[in-house]
């Protein structure tokens, strides 16, 4: 028999963190990549001006 997993293990602070995608163009090769950063939501607008 399966044990389930408890969902309730997360304290209620899950949600202050955005996780950001930018897309950068590659100096080496001039192709494009996707750059991902967990931000907390306080610094999204600073990290997306950079």
């Amino acid at each position: 028999m399966a044990k389930k997993t408890v969902a309730s293990l997360q304290k209620g602070e899950g949600r202050t963190y955005s996780k950001v995608i930018k897309m950068v163009k590659s100096p080496k090769t001039g192709a494009y990549i996707f750059q991902e950063e967990m931000v907390p939501n306080e610094s999204v607008k600073d990290v997306l001006s950079k």
